[in-house]
């Protein structure tokens, strides 16, 4: 069929326009790929700055190069048209360095995670002006510091921020909250400072708020009562004062709310009895008071309750034993009063219950022990727990911690305890306990400590303890226990042996050398005897040795010198010989050397100066010859030196006054000779005594001891001493007891000595003056010397005194005076009528009044004034009037 002109033209045109359709789409297509290779290529450029600012340790970014397609390297996440780069994630990479404001420019970023890296420096503020796509941005646990940008507020779509666990510092920005997506935000665990901004709570969608240990202030907002949808609630180590608001009792999905280590105060709101969602409520360590509501009985939800450190007061509600689900229940270091419910059996699922440091009287619920199938820890203690252990204590077979020390618990320890197979501790110490050690503790294998001292337990330990392989600790001490200690020397892994002040009796087992790891070893006031094991060499890491108030004997092993760890060594009171170990020495940590009331003999070692951290070194009533070794002046920080009673010579070392720390020197009953260094005046700090007494010390007594402002005890008897007593000894204000006697000093004391007992002073035939007698002419000619030197303060004050006896002295003769005027004027008026008319004549010798007398009736006038007599109204019967 012929087709018309017009037929074929359009034909034509649209063969033409299918033609300019293809082309349009090939055009198309290019432009796209083109437009994609573009955006691709910029944001490579800017990883690149990126990667330039970051040291790569390990080599993550290696294929971060130009070969490599940037949707392939390391960390890099492409959107799915692959137009650009949407995510960033170099979590835990090792990375250090500075955040790029590079990444600001890569728009289309909507996930940046930078975490668990080394990174430091601030955080770009360019990344809030230009990153608005993004939803995660993740920097915590860096070393990011200076302030949070407020430039993050713009950030409108992001939905979590974490930046916890870095270093900034600066108040929380106002701008977070303009962030109305905002599900997640967690910047605890950094130095900011100031209040939590209020505007947060218009952040609606919050689900986890986290500001831990961020240093924040002020109260918590009333306005996060509106965070409906909030879950997590952590604000735990801050600052933060004021009351917990009522409010948060709105927050009806709250499932944790923490808020301990602050210092909350007020009551705790029953309104949080509203939170049935609630499985966590951490608010231990604040200043909160009052009762404990009762509506937190009602949290049906709760697994963990803690109250501790507070000054909560009152009784435990019963009606926390609703708390079915509860696993862990602590109210311990409050001021909790009444008795323990009854009704806590209920907690099917408790685990852990600590009551411990209250109040707490009655006994221990018999129902607590009995049908609590799930406890492991139970600890009761600091109370006034009183009556004695449930014997049902032993249904608890998943007991593994039992604390109850510190309370008024008596009677015996139940044997049932020792069927409580998962105990691995038992403290049951200061308590009124009786009875014996039950022998079912020998079927505790798990048991690593043991602490039942201060009680009135007795008799023998039982032989099976010696199955307790993996005894740590154990203390016993302040008891009346018995017999051999054998039976705790079964474990290898003792850290720590205590059995100070019972009646242990026998030798020490050696084979307590074969717990090479025991550092605290105190077998002291017992009845031990035999001589030290040399197994004691094996314990390396040994620090307290003290076996002292035994019947000890033998001389110190030399295996004992690889114990180099020791800080602490006394063994006061044994029959221990021989002489004091050179070797000591090496223990340059040693704190306290006590070996007083034993037979050493010897000299003392020079090596002893190496121990230069001693504090304490006793080796008084021992049998040790020789001279004090220079080498005592190493001894810096030396607080206590005890060398009396023994049979040492020679002089006092000079180098003494390097132990500027002393506040107890005791060097009397030896034989030393020489003078007291004047150098002994400059240890400021000696305060308790300074007893040099019955030695052969010459010389005078050094006026520096006047420095010595702070001690309380000086003897310095039955000695040789000579001169006289230094007046700056009489000034020493702390002074309360001063023995001088027994020696050769003379002199006319200080006047401040007359405050001492003559008893001070007696035995030195050369001193007067009080409180002993007065010195005679003899006496003042021979110190004359001295006394005519008198300081400033002491020629003032005599002449005072001198100025003020003349005044009264002129006061009484004018008294005198006025009273003979009268009597005169009496005796004149009177004359003429006394007698009857009578002439009354005197002769001349009778009207004359001598000097002699007006001296004796000022005398007796003084005398009567002085005593209180009426004597001085008796004046001389003759009356002068001429």
């Amino acid at each position: 069929m012929k087709r018309s002109y017009t037929e074929i033209c359009l034909e034509d045109f649209r063969a033409m326009m299918r033609n300019h359709c293809k082309y349009w789409m090939v055009i198309m297509v290019l432009v796209s790929i083109y437009e994609v290779a573009n955006a691709l290529s910029e944001n490579a450029k800017w990883l690149f700055h990126v990667k330039h600012d970051l040291q790569d340790p390990s080599g993550v970014l290696e294929n971060w190069s130009e070969g490599t397609s940037i949707c392939d390297w390391t960390g890099v996440s492409c959107s799915p048209d692959g137009f650009g780069v949407v995510g960033l994630n170099l979590s835990g990479s090792k990375l250090s360095g500075i955040i790029s404001p590079a990444l600001a420019n890569i728009q289309s970023l909507r996930i940046l995670d930078l975490s668990s890296n080394n990174m430091r420096g601030p955080i770009p503020p360019q990344l809030g002006n230009n990153l608005h796509d993004l939803e995660i941005l993740s920097l915590f646990e860096n070393y990011l510091n200076d302030t949070i940008p407020p430039s993050l507020g713009d950030l409108s779509n992001l939905s979590e921020l974490l930046l916890y666990s870095n270093d900034l510092s600066g108040t929380i920005p106002r701008e977070i909250g303009l962030l109305k997506k905002l599900k997640v935000l967690r910047i605890g665990d950094n130095r900011l400072t100031g209040p939590i901004p209020e505007e947060i709570s218009k952040c609606r969608e919050l689900r986890v708020l986290g500001f831990a240990s961020a240093s924040l202030n002020g109260s918590i907002p009333r306005t996060f009562g509106r965070l409906l949808q909030l879950k997590f609630l952590n604000l735990q180590d801050n600052f933060l004062s004021s009351s917990i608001p009522v409010e948060l009792g709105n927050c009806k999905s709250l499932e944790r709310f923490a808020v301990a280590r602050n210092d909350l105060q007020g009551a705790i709101p029953s309104a949080l009895g509203k939170l049935k969602m609630l499985q966590i409520l951490n608010i231990a360590n604040n200043s909160l008071s009052g009762h404990i509501p009762p509506e937190l009985g009602r949290l049906q939800s709760m697994i963990y309750l803690n109250l501790l450190g507070n000054h909560l007061d009152g009784e435990i509600p019963k009606e926390l034993s609703e708390l079915w689900q509860l696993q862990t229940l602590d109210l311990s270091a409050n001021n909790l009063s009444g008795t323990i419910p009854g009704t806590f059996d209920r907690l099917e699922n408790l685990q852990f219950l600590v009551l411990s440091e209250n109040s707490l009287v009655g006994p221990i619920p018999n129902t607590l022990c009995a049908k609590s199938k799930t406890l492991q820890h139970l600890f009761l203690a600091g109370n006034n727990i009183s009556g004695s252990m449930p014997i049902t204590v032993g249904r608890l077979k998943n007991l593994t911690f039992l604390d109850l020390r510190q309370n008024d618990l008596d009677g015996e320890i139940p044997p049932s305890l020792g069927h409580c197979k998962m105990l691995q501790v038992i403290d049951l110490a200061d308590n009124k306990l009786s009875g014996t050690i039950p022998p079912t503790f020998g079927m505790l294998e798990g048991l690593r400590m043991l602490v039942l001292y201060n009680n009135s337990l007795e008799g023998l330990l039982p032989r099976d303890l010696i199955n307790l392989k993996n005894l740590t600790n154990v203390n016993l001490s302040n008891n009346k226990l018995n017999g051999s200690i054998i039976p705790l020397c079964g474990s290898s892994f003792l850290r720590t042996l205590d059995l100070t002040n019972n009646s242990f009796s026998g030798e020490i087992p050696s084979q307590l050398g074969d717990s090479r790891g025991l550092r605290r070893l105190r077998l002291g006031r017992n009845g031990l005897n035999g001589s030290i094991p040399k197994q004691f060499g094996q314990m390396l890491e040994l620090n307290l040795l003290d076996l002292s108030w035994n019947n000890l004997t033998g001389v110190l092993p030399a295996e004992l010198a690889k114990c180099t760890q020791l800080d602490h060594l006394d063994l006061n009171m044994n029959h221990i010989s021989g002489a004091i170990p050179a070797w000591i020495g090496d223990f340059r940590g040693l704190g306290e050397l006590k070996l007083s009331f034993n037979e050493f003999n010897g000299t003392i070692p020079s090596q002893l100066g190496n121990c230069t951290s001693l504090l304490i070194l006793a080796l008084d009533n021992n049998k040790l010859w020789g001279n004090l070794p220079s080498q005592l002046g190493n001894l810096v920080a030396l607080n206590v030196l005890y060398m009396q009673k023994n049979n040492l010579s020679g002089p006092i070392p000079s180098s003494i006054k390097s132990c500027k720390k002393l506040y107890d020197l005791r060097l009397s009953d030896n034989s030393l000779t020489g003078s007291i260094p004047t150098e002994i005046g400059s240890i400021s700090n000696l305060q308790v005594m300074l007893d040099l007494s019955d030695n052969f010390l010459s010389g005078s007594i050094p006026s520096s001891l006047g420095d010595l402002m702070m001690l309380e005890v000086l003897n310095l008897s039955n000695n040789q001493l000579s001169g006289q007593v230094p007046d700056e000894v009489g000034d020493l204000r702390s002074l309360d007891e001063l023995n001088l006697s027994n020696n050769f000093l003379q002199g006319q004391l200080p006047l401040s000595a007359s405050k001492w007992h003559w008893i001070s002073f007696v035995g030195n035939p050369g001193l007067c003056g009080k409180p002993l007698d007065p010195c005679s002419q003899a006496s003042l000619e021979s110190s004359g010397s001295r006394r005519n030197q008198l300081t400033k303060g002491a020629v003032a004050g005599i002449s005072v005194a001198i100025v003020l006896g003349l005044i009264l002295l002129g006061i009484i003769m004018f008294v005198v005076l006025l009273k003979i005027y009268a009597i005169w004027a009496k005796a004149v008026s009177s004359s003429s009528s006394v007698y009857h008319g009578q002439d009354f004549e005197l002769s001349n010798e009778e009207c004359r009044w001598t000097f002699e007398d007006i001296v004796e009736a000022t005398h007796k006038t003084r005398d009567a004034y002085s005593t209180g007599s009426s004597e001085s109204h008796n004046f001389p019967k003759r009356i002068c009037i001429c």
